[in-house]
């Protein structure tokens, strides 16, 4: 025999208001509830089983119509299709989120960039191209990867500016990240990487952000398409190999 629970009862274990339980059925989430003859709502397990997978789908980063999409597969009572619906939706999700976190990234150089450049030179009078405060990066294409690195407008002098102790730490990072590589493409200037699927995108961008703040000379832009994610890194070519252990 199923338990019945009342509102405010089902509303505890499922971690929610009242209120949006009457909400959730009133957009079709949850059936509508029984009634007793006093008027109260009555629920079951069965409502307590579905409110836990929408819970999860809404953990996922799943709106309320995917959520009502997916609530129709698991009116079917089997899980198979149910995978299948939101297998799609976490990979699409987990695109997004890629692209949210390098955007981000790229967010994080520039304000990097333009901090340091604010404390280099205050001029006298109006604002001149080394104070900092007009732009001097070249504007990317809207279609191109996510690039990390200022377009240079003269010679770069290869020098990075870590410690010898916080080198080898930093080429220790991406030899243990780049054990994910799968393929290696020669670039003009460079190469591109291409890596496996279990990734660490947040771990990558990290350290793109931090190798280009302390290495100019390197560009970099992460890609991320039909193949997978990719790495490619242009710049002194002599630096490649000891810093991320490949040649071009």
């Amino acid at each position: 025999m199923k338990t019945r629970y009342r509102i405010a009862e089902v509303a505890s274990l499922a971690g929610v208001t009242a209120a949006t339980l009457r909400y959730y059925e009133q957009i079709g989430l949850l059936p509508a509830a029984s009634r007793t003859s006093s008027g109260y709502r009555m629920y079951d397990d069965s409502v307590v089983d579905r409110l836990a997978f929408i819970s999860r789908a809404k953990q996922l980063g799943c709106s309320l119509e995917e959520i009502a999409d997916l609530t129709l597969a698991w009116d079917g009572g089997e899980c198979g299709p149910i995978q299948d619906r939101l297998r799609r939706l976490v990979a699409t999700k987990l695109d997004e989120a890629t692209a949210e976190i390098s955007a981000l990234g790229t967010l994080q150089n520039e304000l990097r960039t333009a901090a340091a450049a604010l404390e280099r030179h205050r001029p006298v009078g109006a604002c001149d191209d080394a104070c900092g405060c007009l732009p001097d990066v070249v504007a990317e294409s809207t279609t191109s990867p996510v690039a990390f690195g200022r377009k240079p407008t003269k010679e770069v002098l290869i020098a990075c500016t870590l410690s010898s102790s916080d080198m080898k730490q930093r080429a220790a990072d991406w030899h243990q990240l780049l054990d994910d590589t799968t393929a290696r493409t020669p670039l003009d200037g460079g190469v591109h990487l291409a890596l496996a699927a279990t990734i660490d995108v947040q771990e990558l961008t990290r350290l793109v952000v931090a190798e280009q703040d302390c290495c100019r000379f390197f560009a970099f832009a992460i890609t991320v398409d039909d193949s997978g994610v990719g790495l490619d890194i242009r710049g002194a070519l002599e630096a490649l190999e000891p810093i991320f252990g490949v040649v071009p």
